[in-house]
């Protein structure tokens, strides 16, 4: 039975839900804001899939210190949608993001006290 790998698999979740939000978004015209969401949204889990083929564990630290980067980036669209009022907003999304980010923190910190 293969172990499931739970941040790559909110990750994804998340990315799924970030193209959706992003479509929405062009929908209403919104297409600065839509393409700096989708590709930093979608780039979270890119990167931490990358850091599973990693080459040693300073490159797997490093991949998910820039998937944390842009989850951060990410954090900062998504706020600005939500708090802007000509903006769609999808409460679903921030929580998924906290959630990532708490995993991403985790993980890094794990991985820097196993060196």
């Amino acid at each position: 039975m293969e172990k499931r790998n739970i941040i790559l698999e909110k990750s994804f979740d998340f990315a799924l839900s970030i193209i959706e939000f992003a479509e929405e978004l062009e929908n209403q015209k919104k297409f600065v804001i839509a393409k700096q969401i989708l590709k930093s949204g979608t780039s979270i889990g890119a990167n931490i899939r990358e850091a599973q083929s990693c080459e040693s564990r300073a490159d797997f630290i490093h991949k998910l210190k820039i998937s944390a980067k842009e989850a951060d980036e990410t954090e900062y669209w998504l706020l600005l949608c939500k708090h802007s009022k000509s903006y769609k907003y999808d409460e679903k999304l921030l929580p998924k993001l906290e959630e990532i980010q708490k995993l991403l923190t985790a993980i890094i910190s794990s991985a820097r006290k196993n060196k």
